[in-house]
């Protein structure tokens, strides 16, 4: 956390730079290290949790038997590890050498982070009130798996706030 604020108050991370970065979303800048850092390690954690968690609820759906923590203990950081890697390779969106393309890549970026957040507390409240039963467990994996797929949607239409697609020319405004 120290570092994160330290890197925060310095305008050193993603959003908090003295004056916007990226002025036009499809300009060829070079993508500063600290951004491609953050996004590479946002990407890993967003799409960690969500392969993870929907993998265990698979399994439990199909076995009937719940295997979630031996999941996380044995396929975590290697994902994790796989994900950093294809960012360091700057083969995810926002992480490339360069801001061209940004005007589409941050939709999906931010659809990601909006599908997670979205879909993690729920199934979150659906572990706690659903009783242990298969029957329960296919609830928490339609619902889980719906929410995703839902807000993925709502992202690829651009409905969600930082979704919308910036065309060529045209100038970055706060959404």
């Amino acid at each position: 956390m120290l570092g994160t604020g330290i890197a925060g108050l310095r305008g050193r991370l993603p959003g908090v730079e003295p004056r916007p970065y990226i002025l036009r979303f499809t300009e060829d800048k070079p993508n500063p290290l600290y951004r491609r850092v953050c996004y590479t390690v946002a990407w890993g954690d967003l799409l960690s949790f969500a392969i993870l968690n929907l993998a265990g609820l698979g399994y439990a759906v199909a076995t009937g038997i719940w295997r979630l923590r031996q999941i996380y203990e044995h396929a975590y950081f290697p994902l994790a590890v796989g994900i950093w890697i294809l960012g360091a390779a700057g083969k995810l969106p926002r992480v490339g050498q360069s801001t061209k393309g940004e005007g589409t890549e941050r939709r999906y970026f931010y659809g990601a982070v909006w599908a997670v957040c979205a879909a993690e507390p729920v199934l979150g409240l659906l572990w706690k009130v659903l009783p242990r039963s298969h029957g329960a467990d296919v609830v928490k994996l339609v619902v889980y798996a719906g929410i995703l797929t839902g807000m993925g949607l709502l992202a690829r239409r651009g409905v969600l706030p930082r979704t919308r697609a910036i065309t060529p020319g045209e100038w970055a405004v706060s959404d």
